[in-house]
């Protein structure tokens, strides 16, 4: 099993920025992907950005030059800084993590953009 708690989550003006954070726990060992998705209200889970445990990332296009993934293995934490944020940024947003077959979730964080 892998415990993942997100922090980071608020509201913020459009413009702004947020740095969402995710602690890993339990048997991370065998973890490969970490990364994020969300879900905004009425709409499905939509993957945003990933990191392999090699360090290459990858984004959904429409976070691409605006927000900034990492992650730090000695400390099992992952990151998303966000910045330029928008409107249509407003999600939960779900720090993940892959241990092949299986996948795992964090609770999630709220993060609202709106002036």
């Amino acid at each position: 099993q892998v415990q993942l708690v997100e922090s980071g989550g608020g509201l913020v003006h459009p413009g702004g920025s947020l740095r969402l954070s995710c602690a890993a726990s339990g048997s991370i060992e065998n973890i490969y992907d970490m990364g994020w998705y969300r879900q905004a209200p009425g709409k499905q889970r939509e993957p945003v950005a990933t990191t392999t445990m090699y360090g290459s990332t990858n984004y959904a296009d429409s976070v691409k030059g605006r927000f900034t993934i990492s992650r730090d293995n000695a400390k099992n934490m992952v990151y998303l800084q966000m910045n330029s944020l928008k409107p249509e940024d407003t999600a939960v947003y779900y720090c993940y993590a892959d241990d092949p077959p299986l996948k795992y979730y964090g609770q999630g964080t709220q993060v609202t953009v709106s002036s």
